[in-house]
């Protein structure tokens, strides 16, 4: 695909980004690179801030606590 470059403006075909919100651009040497940035999803997350119960076995027997 070809096209003119103007003054912040380059056609992307919009079936290219479905689904993608937000791109990152740079460059590397002679190439302009456009990756999608997907949204962050909340259960990658999970378990990375464990709960301070001050239970010595508050991982092991989480669901009695509950």
């Amino acid at each position: 695909m070809k096209s003119k470059v103007s003054s912040l403006k380059l056609p992307i075909p919009d079936d290219w980004l479905d689904g993608v919100d937000e791109v990152e651009i740079h460059r590397e040497r002679d190439a302009i690179v456009i990756i999608p940035l997907r949204a962050e999803d909340p259960i990658h997350a999970l378990g990375s801030q464990p709960v301070q119960l001050g239970l010595p076995d508050a991982s092991v027997n989480h669901d009695a606590y509950l």
